[in-house]
């Protein structure tokens, strides 16, 4: 269930503050909220497939907590973030 390359790409150069930038937070919760989708479409096909199930758990953990790290260290860029992914600011 992993990202292609080209779609990966995408995402770094839209979401990165600069060129090649792949693990500030920004660019790190639209690469998680990309996967969380791919396995949510998966799933609705799959309605028994757990062990995808547990990790789309576990990517909604993750994203949460870096979504809560940059809420906190820097506001304004999280709230445009979230609109720009089309995700709800439960933090």
């Amino acid at each position: 269930m992993a990202l292609d390359s080209a779609k990966k790409q995408e995402i770094i150069a839209k979401y990165g503050r600069k060129e090649g930038d792949t693990g500030s937070s920004e660019v790190q919760i639209a690469l998680l909220t990309q996967r969380i989708s791919e396995l949510t479409e998966h799933l609705k096909t799959f309605k028994k497939d757990h062990s995808s199930r547990l990790g789309l758990l576990k990517l909604v953990g993750q994203r949460r907590r870096l979504m809560k790290y940059f809420k906190k260290t820097n506001k304004e860029a999280y709230l445009n973030l979230i609109e720009s992914l089309n995700i709800r600011d439960n933090i």
